[in-house]
């Protein structure tokens, strides 16, 4: 079976509220959705699906050697940028260092079970790819396909 799962971005961009078959949670994402909760109900609601993925064995959660994997792509990355501005790193908009990593440790967790990443965030997740080898699709192409 393929899996997929859904960056951020999406489920925000998109309003997912239906989650189809072959679909991982991750638990980043919703680490994510969960801190920018609108209210408790919101939260609670981010916290039963918690739950419940992990007891049906379909949420991903990172592992000590994709947190090892990440910090290596973030390292990778930076050297990247330091290289195509000639070895001046430039500052990152304020959040943008903490958003890549939270993206990167969607992507190693996902790569260690084979499931797709679906991004609005295109750019981000091939730079990403670039280095870890996650499979990656637009949000804009899958979402026509399983709909």
């Amino acid at each position: 079976m393929s899996y997929f799962t859904y960056d951020t971005s999406v489920i925000i961009a998109r309003k997912i509220t239906t989650l189809p078959a072959s679909f991982l949670m991750s638990a980043v994402v919703l680490l994510e959705l969960t801190g920018n909760a609108k209210d408790d109900s919101q939260r609670g609601l981010y916290e039963r699906l918690f739950r419940q993925y992990r007891k049906d064995n379909l949420l991903i959660v990172p592992d000590a050697d994709d947190w090892l994997l990440a910090s290596r792509v973030l390292f990778w990355l930076a050297q990247s940028r330091s290289r195509s501005l000639k070895g001046k790193l430039k500052r990152l908009p304020s959040g943008a260092s903490q958003r890549m990593a939270l993206d990167v440790l969607i992507a190693v967790s996902a790569r260690r079970w084979r499931a797709t990443v679906v991004t609005e965030n295109w750019n981000d997740f091939k730079a990403i790819q670039r280095y870890c080898n996650t499979k990656i699709a637009r949000a804009s192409d899958f979402l026509g396909r399983i709909h």
